[in-house]
């Protein structure tokens, strides 16, 4: 049949990877570029989600226009793009623009901007930033802010990539608003690095390829087969038409963006696909004229990228009325997925695909869009679009079918009025919760006076389908539109068509029905507005502020002092060392490295279910397909428990799983893709068990790990919280606290590449873990081998945050059974899905507190109940809770203070280390009360918290003096460099003056105690070897994973032994250099291995001495060479122990943590009370970190953890979904961590300078940093809380505001605030029958675990 549809077609396809010529006849149609890139040794390109969400995969596509005459270049999600789609086009690559030896300006800026810390997601930031410079060589600093919706960062907080990228703004030295470059700060200022980098030249880019360019190229339709897939490209529409009337049941591939997530993330198997993304036909945007009518008609298969600027050019010419629409089609197309995305969607993926949330079918509804549809045989059709949906994700379209255009009739007047709306959990890259395009027609009958002709109202997210209010549409004709009646009415009507059960798939009922009331308020508005409308009932606030929150250009100040240092190497502001490989694509991770001789894959078989028996697994339809080699499970291991304090955890789940997503087997295969299809043929009986998810729920039902933790300070008795009759002057609070968990979301996934020696059972193993020594321990153990059989090695890691500490051993353990089973190299890698799905998150905590307080704000005694949700086993839980039950006090001194811990046991995944371990979660549930108790009281709750700042020397509730405490002179510093008072009086008046925003400030305090809990991980070695050139190989037990550990070790060895930093190379990490290491975490890497690697270096100086004083004008190799004539050892290691730890859990004495890092932070944002959408206005941080190594790294280290807590307490929101209580969010398409767009608009981070440290024994007293700045973040949170109290205060609400967790998203800042629409919205659960026929409370669709 396929040779029969054509009567001339090619069977190859040809390319270029950036210089390399690629001509492929035989490829699976499935093939993403991503794959085909990194099979090919491309591998700068990485894979972060599979689902276009990160951008870490992003590459540019150059094809040459010959209509036009000109490359088109854009840039592109590689894991989503389909290797086949590309014939005759260019990609370019990381590796393409540039290497560490001739970086491109790009790559070079970026390298010493500091815009670079894990370099995970730095090679498609980059290429993303490549392509807004190959189509705009001059943008302005707006267009950089633009350019980067598609990429996500974990590590530096933005601000350094953006500040790098704006040095090529065409506008960054002419605006008043720059800041140039002093010796105390950095900033975005062009002329501080043109004076030493040359500017961007086109020229030098790599060219495309001539022969792609020929004229006499004849195009015909493309056939691709391979087993059982095909692929069809045809050239027009009749080959189009042919091939769909042929092959009906074919997907129609536009770009790919929806079906290759199904067939990435979803497992879907398509065999037939037809291209039609580069036909020119059905690509055109005209306008029409019938019947004196104007249309705009859009060819189905154009691009979004090009739609965006085919309708700005149609807006440059055209009548007011007519660019009422096109603003609506480009308001919603601004935040339609991302660039990359689309730079290839097409508009009919979008209509076809029929999601409920479709962000473009509101407007075409609403404004009555005809399709015209076509098939082979009955030819043209068109229906409106009304029509068009028949159900969820299903439609009129017939299977021989194909949509060819849209037409939309033009408005006609200027008293018609459209406008689109969309509300997501984060503004860039986001599907929508709700959306709607809402359109009027008014008659004017006199000033001020106007009717309506007719009404269009459509919203998405809703209901399974778009749905257009037709009901309405004429309900209200010839009413007056500024009459308030007539908004209530319309807004009844809305409601009583937009109704939700409790259960609501998608979840957030009385959210999303007051959002669908919110946008027709802030349309009616708006339309008054725009009419001048003026009448005496109608309040002037109510016109004012109507748009959704814009932000200005971000900029900000680092201020570091003046630098002057008296150290031959620390104290400076070096760049990350490894900085030029990983912007430059070279920086090489576990899934980087070659694929070995022989090699196989790994993919999980994992539970269903959250809680039940196994019956039975039956992987027999699983084996039975060719390249499938074996089956793991339990069976195959020897020591099947793991566990990092107690061994409560199984490797491979026997006869009992705890959760959903625990695995039960591994799937062996020739390629990863077959070991993913077979690991979905493995079948597993289940008998269900009862199932427990939240802290509510294990507290109902009693479920704990028996480990608690009390710690008391000051004598309690019955009367502690006893206020007598007649006592005015002191009060007693009770309250709850929320804090729910977080994602870890590093870029790079955990896996591993086991290698098997082939003799003595020895395995090399390389994996992404923040602790080798572990993975070893818990591999030797599973598969009973002596554990110096078991060599582990780390070169570095794409992010770490904690997740990476324990649940790497069991990841390790799993792969090398199968590698040592079947001798052979096992490469197994998770899919982010799965990651998030087995890996755990941060801990969501439960506070319950009990407080005495003055009239005055003075504390008496707090009794206070932290609860963890541990997950199934016990993990770190214990010692989260430790430090949790260590950090509730934060700044501040209670006299008396009695706090237990308790750990809940559910059927999650186990909970695990977090930047911070606890101690947010700890500070958080003590702040939380300062806000609501301040309300209670009236205070101001900045009163209260500087009423009981410690003060130096005073005792904390786990016995540890206050020393170097300068937490009070660093909150008068900020108040007053942040300019608190004058920012509070302005958002005063704007919330005075505003109905539709509102404001709001917060200060937050942060102390952290650094050093391991657990005493005897408080330890670090390292090995220095020094070579008769004079280089120098240095290991160390530290992992570097983006925080610049290795580059601070290299200054401290340069520093102690005199010589040029170039001279010392780390090569990674590996437990046959340095052995019984412990994890890279609790922020005191540096402090440790700083210390290991100064003795080590010490003892070699000493050794060498002698060779320096006899040759004083020589080198190190000089000094080397004659030392090893001389017989001298020149190898030396280094071993360190943090003194003073003497704290004992059991009596509360002795000293548990080493030194506190401490900050305090000030936060101003706005917040759209009709959506709950916000911004960040401002943030102010100081920080106290000692005498810092590096200062770079230091203040990367700050602004990434500030903004990581923003997203902790804002809009990081883990679901798990009811229905089967597995976790929902698994992905950057329903999990969202801060973008380019999140971080504040003015930044400003200050290091406190200048002070003795009489306690700190640290290397030169620098500080640890990595996690102290998380809670800062917080500051968002409080000052969001400010705007809500505002809001409420404005809507009559005097209740104070008790029910406000974190993380506060849209959805809780928008039904916080009380109003009118969120009451006559709310949905209550209704009692139903479960499937057990007992009568039961509706649940939610999905809840905060």
């Amino acid at each position: 049949m396929v040779n029969a549809l054509f009567e001339n077609s090619s069977e190859s396809i040809e390319f270029f990877v950036n210089s390399d010529n690629k001509k492929i006849i035989d490829i699976d149609p499935r093939t993403t570029l991503l794959s085909f890139l990194r099979e090919n040794g491309y591998t700068g390109t990485k894979y972060g989600c599979g689902e276009g969400g990160c951008g870490a995969c992003t590459v540019v596509i150059a094809e040459y226009d010959k209509n036009r005459k000109l490359i088109n270049y854009r840039s592109a999600n590689s894991c989503l793009l389909p290797v086949c789609s590309l014939n005759r086009k260019q990609i370019i690559t990381i590796e393409g623009i540039g290497n560490p030896e001739s970086p491109n300006p790009i790559q070079k800026r970026f390298a010493e901007g500091n815009a670079s810390q894990c370099g995970f997601c730095t090679p498609g930031i980059v290429m993303s930033f490549y392509a807004l410079l190959k189509l705009n060589p001059n943008p302005t600093r707006h267009d950089i802010e633009e350019s980067f919706d598609g990429n996500l960062c974990r590590c530096t907080g933005y601000r350094p990539i953006l500040e790098s990228a704006k040095t090529f703004a065409s506008d960054c030295c002419s605006s008043q608003e720059s800041l140039c470059s002093t010796e105390s700060s950095k900033s975005s200022c062009k002329s501080a690095f043109l004076n030493e980098y040359k500017p961007y030249d086109p020229s030098i880019d790599r060219p495309f390829p001539t022969k792609f360019m020929s004229n006499d190229y004849k195009e015909m339709p493309l056939v691709l087969k391979q087993d059982n897939y095909l692929w069809i490209e045809p050239t027009c529409l009749e080959e189009l038409l042919k091939a769909k009337a042929a092959y009906p049941n074919a997907k129609i591939i536009g770009g790919n963006t929806e079906i290759g997530v199904e067939m990435n993330i979803r497992s879907f198997d398509y065999s037939v696909f037809i291209n039609i993304s580069n036909m020119i036909e059905t690509k055109s945007v005209e306008i029409v004229e019938l019947d004196g009518n104007k249309s705009i008609e859009i060819g189905a298969n154009i691009t979004l990228s090009s739609l965006i600027e085919s309708v700005k050019n149609l807006k440059k010419n055209s009548p007011l009325h007519h660019n009422r629409l096109y603003d609506s089609l480009l308001s919603n197309l601004k935040w339609f997925a991302s660039r990359q995305i689309r730079n290839f969607a097409t508009l009919a993926g979008n209509i076809v695909t029929g999601s409920p949330i479709s962000d473009l079918s509101p407007i075409l509804m609403a404004n009555n869009a005809i399709l015209t549809l076509m098939s082979e045989s009955q030819g043209p059709r068109q229906i409106p679009i009304r029509n068009f949906f028949k159900g969820y994700r299903s439609n009129d379209l017939k299977s021989d079918e194909i949509l060819l255009k849209i037409s939309i009739e033009l408005p006609n007047n200027e008293l018609t009025f459209i406008k689109a709306y969309k509300q997501a959990k984060r503004k860039d890259d986001d599907i929508a919760i709700t959306n709607a395009c809402i359109r009027v027609n008014l008659n004017k009958m006199e000033e001020n006076n106007y009717v309506i002709d007719e009404l269009n109202i459509s919203y998405g997210g809703v209901a399974p389908t778009t749905i257009y209010l037709s009901k309405l549409e004429n309900k209200f004709k010839n009413s007056k539109w500024s009459d308030e009646k007539l908004l209530e009415a319309i807004l009844d009507s809305i409601l009583d068509q937009v109704k939700f059960s409790y259960s609501v798939p998608g979840g957030m009922p009385t959210y999303r029905r007051c959002l669908s009331v919110s946008f027709f308020t802030r349309f009616w508005y708006q339309v008054i507005k725009e009419l001048g409308i003026k009448t005496d009932n109608l309040d002037a606030k109510n016109l004012d502020n109507l748009e959704e929150i814009e932000r200005d250009i971000t900029r900000g100040i680092q201020d570091i002092g003046l630098i002057n240092s008296n150290e031959h190497a620390l104290g400076t502001t070096n760049a990350h060392l490894s900085a030029l490989k990983q912007v430059t694509g070279v920086a090489r991770y576990v899934d980087d490295i070659p694929k070995q001789n022989q090699e196989l894959y790994g993919a999980l078989v994992m539970s269903t279910k959250a809680h039940a028996l196994i019956k039975s697994v039956d992987a027999s339809k699983a084996l039975s397909l060719d390249g499938v080699v074996d089956f793991i499970t339990h069976k195959d291991l020897k020591h099947n428990q793991f566990g990092a304090i107690l061994k409560d955890e199984e490797i491979l789940a026997s006869n009992e799983v705890f959760f959903a997503g625990q695995p039960i087997g591994l799937i062996v295969a020739e390629s990863k893709k077959l070991a993913k299809k077979a690991s979905l043929l493995v079948k597993v009986d289940y008998e269900p068990l009862e199932e427990i998810i939240t802290i509510e729920d294990a507290i109902k039902k009693n479920s704990f790990f028996s480990f608690k933790r009390e710690i008391k300070k000051g004598d309690f008795d019955e009367n502690t919280f006893v206020v007598e009759d007649g006592n005015k002057d002191e009060f007693v609070f009770e309250g709850t606290c929320h804090i729910g968990g977080q994602e870890h979301f590093y870029l790079e996934t955990q896996g591993c590449l086991v290698i098997p020696k082939n003799e003595d059972n020895e395995l090399e193993i390389i994996s992404s873990t923040q602790n080798p020594s572990e993975v070893q321990k818990e591999v030797a153990i599973a598969l009973g081998i002596p554990m110096n059989r078991v060599v582990c090695r780390v070169k570095r890691l794409g992010g770490g945050f904690g997740g990476k500490e324990t649940r790497g051993g069991s990841i390790a353990a799993i792969a090398s059974a199968a590698a040592l089973k079947l001798q052979r190299p096992i490469r197994f890698i998770l899919d982010r899905d799965v990651d998030m799905l087995i890996t755990g998150t941060r801990h969501p905590f439960l506070g319950k507190f009990k407080i005495r307080i003055t009239k005055d704000g003075f504390f008496k005694a707090l009794y206070l109940e932290i609860y963890n949700n541990a997950g199934y086993s016990m993990d770190l839980s214990c010692s989260v809770c430790d430090r949790a039950v260590t950090h509730c006090d934060n700044v501040y001194n209670f006299p008396k203070i009695h706090v237990f811990g308790r750990l809940a046991k559910t059927n999650i995944a186990s909970n695990t280390a977090f930047r911070g371990f606890g101690g947010p979660q700890g500070m958080m549930i003590t702040e939380m009360m300062i806000s609501e108790i301040s309300e209670k009281l009236g205070l101001d709750p900045n009163e209260i918290r500087q009423k009981n700042f410690y003060k130096e020397n005073d005792i904390t509730h786990f016995s540890m003096p206050i020393e170097d405490w300068f937490i009070p002179e660093m909150w008068n510093t900020l108040m007053e460099s942040s300019q608190f008072k004058k920012q509070r009086q302005e958002i005063d008046s704007f919330n005075a003056n505003n109905k539709w925003k509102k404001r709001g400030l917060a200060i937050v305090p942060s102390k952290f105690g650094l050093s391991f809990t657990t005493r005897f991980l408080n330890k670090a070695g390292a090995l220095v070897h020094i070579y008769t050139d004079g280089t120098i190989l240095l290991s160390h037990g530290g992992v570097e994973m983006g925080q610049g550990l290795h580059t601070k070790m290299i200054q401290i060895a340069a520093n102690t032994l005199k010589i040029p930093i170039d001279k010392i190379y780390i090569a990674e990490t590996s437990t046959d250099k340095v052995s019984n290491t412990s994890p890279t975490a609790a922020s005191v890497s540096s402090d440790m291995y700083g210390m290991a690697v100064m003795d080590a270096c010490q003892k070699l100086s000493e050794r060498i001495k002698p060779y320096r004083e006899k040759n004083p004008n020589g080198n190190i190799g000089d000094w080397a060479l004659a030392a090893y004539f001389d017989r001298v050892n020149l190898s030396a290691d280094g071993y360190y122990q943090t003194p003073d730890l003497t704290y004992e859990w059991e009596t509360n004495m002795g000293r548990l943590y080493f030194y506190f890092t401490n900050g305090v932070a000030v936060s101003s944002v706005e917040l759209d009370l009709l959506t709950g959408d916000h911004t960040i206005l401002r943030s102010d941080i100081i920080m106290d970190i000692g005498k810092s190594i590096n200062y770079s790294i230091d203040i990367g280290q700050i602004e990434g953890a500030f903004i990581q807590g923003v997203g902790w307490c804002t809009i990081e929101e883990l679901l798990v979904q009811t229905n089967n209580n597995s976790a929902f969010t698994r992905g950057p398409g329903n999990y969202k961590i801060p973008g380019f767009r999140d971080i504040p608009i003015e930044f400003n981070v200050k290091i406190l300078r200048d002070k003795v440290y009489k306690h700190l024994k640290t290397v030169k007293s620098s500080k640890g940093i990595g996690e102290p700045p998380l809670f800062l973040g917080a500051s968002v949170f409080f000052a969001l809380r400010d705007a809500v109290v505002a809001a409420r205060k404005s809507n009559g609400v005097t209740s104070p505001l008790t029910e406000f967790p974190s993380p506060s998203t849209a959805e809780i800042l928008r039904l916080a605030c009380e109003d009118s629409l969120v009451k006559k919205s709310k949905v209550e659960p209704k009692v139903i029958r479960n499937n057990l026929g007992d009568q039961v409370e509706e649940k939610l669709w999905a809840i905060r675990p």
